[in-house]
């Protein structure tokens, strides 16, 4: 199978760090270059509004998720390629994790985490063998990657669980990652 559509799980703020809101829009601009269409939480604001406009720049295409009561919250974005309300979180967790052949996480709050959680816990249990990548931006992630090996460490996942999910570095890392043949 062939990665033809990400699901991106990121903020709707941007972080202290300009480096995230980079990585944001070098990721969306390397999606669209390469004909991986965006799947994401559909708002306009923060890494989301960054992700989504990029790809859209790069002549990608972008399919916006968002709940009803998170439209104005949010504010959704119009101009992306399909945009797609749902009823309530759960519909829109799983609208983002059925569309996508792969997940990447950027850095985000607590939407992005229990996002990326429930992508995990599918990995672990074989419900999806879709690859999650974590985009490790200046080391946002780290202390995520440090819980996630206490976890396994003391006894609460298995010793394999780090290959449930990968860390990459920069969105070249990425890209190369969505297109090896391991992933098709």
């Amino acid at each position: 199978m062939t990665i033809r559509c990400c699901s991106v799980f990121c903020g709707s703020r941007t972080g202290h760090d300009p480096a995230y809101m980079q990585a944001a829009r070098a990721l969306g601009t390397a999606l669209g270059n390469a004909g991986i269409t965006l799947v994401y939480g559909g708002g306009k604001a923060g890494l989301m509004g960054a992700v989504a406009d990029a790809t859209l720049q790069a002549g990608g295409t972008v399919k916006g998720v968002i709940p009803r009561f998170l439209e104005a919250r949010e504010i959704l974005h119009e101009g992306v390629t399909d945009l797609e309300i749902t009823e309530d979180m759960p519909a829109r967790k799983a609208r983002l994790f059925d569309m996508a052949d792969a997940y990447i996480v950027l850095p985000g709050g607590f939407g992005t985490f229990d996002e990326f959680s429930e992508v995990l816990v599918n990995r672990q249990l074989g419900l999806s063998r879709r690859p999650i990548i974590i985009l490790n931006t200046r080391g946002w992630a780290d202390p995520l990657i440090a819980l996630l090996d206490a976890t396994r460490q003391q006894g609460f996942a298995d010793e394999g669980a780090q290959t449930l999910y990968e860390v990459v570095d920069d969105v070249a890392g990425v890209i190369r990652r969505l297109q090896e043949p391991s992933h098709a």
